[in-house]
């Protein structure tokens, strides 16, 4: 209920990911999974929220009774104007705090949530709890780029990090990035303004000579590059780049940014002249193709990484798509246990070498 728009694009892009993981029909094709049908389910979601609007939204997009799509009554909904810490203790029947106990529960094996991102983390930090070892939990995502995708940790958490947790976050990032891009040995760097060792603040110095001691131990799971710079980000030297939150959600801003103002400038180029249009309609392929890569919908969300669950935070303006790809998202992290799989990180990188 917390997002830009909701509960529209939520609830449609959960019934799109219900749908999209329906059995084939025999032949190919994707079967919708109505209550009539007898295959099995694929996905299931639960929308938390205000029971009459979902059911409402439902009815909508034609999925009222829809196999694999239930509603969970709460009563609250925390807003983007909300106080992380305070919304939890007097907002305690909120969609969110529903969601989460759900989990908690076992109810439910993923959170996906695209509402008030700091009462994300406080209802995670306060109902799942933290991972064992783990001083605070970070945001994981991936970026494009021509030489593959890299890992970004952490992306908007934590402001104010201590080097332990700058370098914790080096390992939750190893750690998400063999399990979603399938790296046996990530590359992972520390990201700074130069890669001289000079370079940087007392906090990436200290936390440069931590990550290095992790990444010497023989069952590490990555190899430690040392300091990047930011044009580094793109020239495929590098897999996971470990960097506090503040810094991270400059640097996630940023690319959104740059990326949207590129593809609009060639755009308009192409739209300048009749040779320009003609160019436009053969490269539209390519274009569109280059656009999905780019397009933050794409990805769906990103993951909150040392919290006991699998915790999806999606963007607060995203739409039918976003909300599909990210319950999607979360759907893969759950099959794969991947907090499990980030608990053993954690635990191998606090023994003695």
């Amino acid at each position: 209920m917390g997002g830009d728009a909701a509960p529209g694009p939520e609830v449609a892009g959960a019934v799109a990911a219900v749908r999209e993981a329906a059995p084939d029909d025999g032949f190919g094709a994707r079967r919708r999974a109505d209550a009539h049908a007898r295959q099995p389910v694929g996905l299931e979601v639960v929308l938390v929220g205000d029971r009459v609007r979902l059911e409402a939204e439902l009815a909508r997009v034609g999925a009222r009774g829809e196999r694999g799509v239930t509603v969970e009554h709460a009563t609250e909904i925390v807003t983007m104007d909300d106080h992380p810490g305070e919304v939890f203790r007097k907002k305690r029947h909120s969609s969110l705090r529903v969601a989460t106990e759900l989990v908690k529960s076992g109810r439910a094996q993923a959170l996906v949530s695209a509402g008030n991102s700091g009462a994300v983390l406080s209802h995670a930090l306060f109902v799942l709890g933290r991972l064992a070892g783990v001083e605070r939990p970070a945001i994981a995502t991936g970026f494009p780029t021509p030489h593959g995708p890299f890992t970004v940790c952490d992306v908007g958490a934590n402001v104010d990090v201590r080097p332990s947790m700058l370098a914790q976050f080096a390992v939750l990032g190893a750690a998400y990035d063999r399990v979603v891009h399938r790296r046996a040995l990530p590359r992972v760097g520390l990201l700074s303004n130069g890669a001289e060792p000079g370079k940087g603040t007392e906090l990436t110095r200290a936390a440069h000579a931590l990550v290095a001691a992790a990444a010497a131990r023989p069952d590490a799971g990555f190899v430690y590059v040392g300091y990047v710079e930011g044009s580094d980000l793109w020239r495929g030297t590098v897999d996971v780049v470990a960097t506090d939150g503040f810094t991270g959600n400059i640097v996630l801003k940023v690319c959104e940014g740059v990326a949207g103002a590129l593809f609009g400038l060639v755009q308009a180029e192409l739209g300048e002249s009749r040779r320009g249009q003609l160019g436009g309609a053969l490269a539209a392929p390519a274009l569109r193709a280059l656009k999905k890569r780019i397009d933050f919908a794409e990805t769906g969300g990103a993951l909150l990484a040392g919290v006991d669950g699998v915790v999806i935070i999606a963007h607060g303006a995203s739409d039918t798509t976003a909300v599909k790809n990210a319950v999607k998202l979360a759907d893969r992290f759950a099959r794969a246990a991947l907090p499990v799989q980030l608990a053993r990180a954690i635990a191998t990188s606090a023994q003695p070498a």
